[in-house]
């Protein structure tokens, strides 16, 4: 009987490390129209930095710890954006890029985990549902000069990020493209 149940618990240990294995290699995916999470960016400081009749211009400024794409959505709903355009510089702990795959509709997670240099940030708001909804692709180099990038998902600041964001007065509103799965800036709107 003992050597039957030690049996049973190497096959049950043997079975968890596998499982473990395979759950750790599955690929996470994301959907197109997941919004940020709202509050994970304490740290940043807006100022106005031009005004030019009804289009301003500001500079955010992130703190360490920040998370971009939260600090992103609360400028934008506490400013009130209907339409404005964006790029930055700066640096990130660990951050989460998304490919579209068009097979899926959903955004396949790509996971950073080491210190970058963020080469480039750009992206847009426009409305959505009467919501401003931020839309922003990203590169990010490695130690090695290497760089990632694509739809950034999340991304953790350290020692900083500099945007400059210029917000217009037209107001710019998404539409659903049901073929793709996503929403997109309709002009004619």
């Amino acid at each position: 009987m003992k050597i039957k149940s030690r049996g049973l618990l190497f096959f049950i240990a043997l079975s968890g490390i596998i499982l473990s294995g395979i759950k750790a290699n599955a690929q996470e995916y994301v959907s197109p129209t997941k919004p940020a999470q709202i509050g994970r960016s304490p740290g940043v400081k807006v100022k106005l930095i031009s005004e030019n009749g009804s289009t301003r211009t500001y500079v955010l400024v992130f703190a360490k710890g920040d998370e971009i794409m939260s600090g992103l959505n609360e400028f934008a709903q506490k400013y009130k954006v209907q339409s404005a355009h964006f790029t930055a510089i700066g640096d990130a702990t660990s951050a989460k890029i998304g490919w579209y795959d068009k097979t899926n509709k959903m955004f396949k997670v790509n996971n950073i985990n080491e210190q970058s240099e963020i080469t480039s940030l750009i992206g847009d708001v426009a409305l959505s549902n009467g919501k401003p909804v931020v839309h922003a692709h990203i590169n990010l180099a490695a130690a090695d000069g290497s760089v990632r990038g694509g739809h950034l998902l999340e991304a953790f600041v350290a020692p900083t990020l500099e945007v400059m964001i210029t917000v217009e007065p037209v107001p710019l509103y998404k539409k659903p493209d049901t073929e793709f799965g996503i929403s997109v800036i309709d002009p004619a709107q």
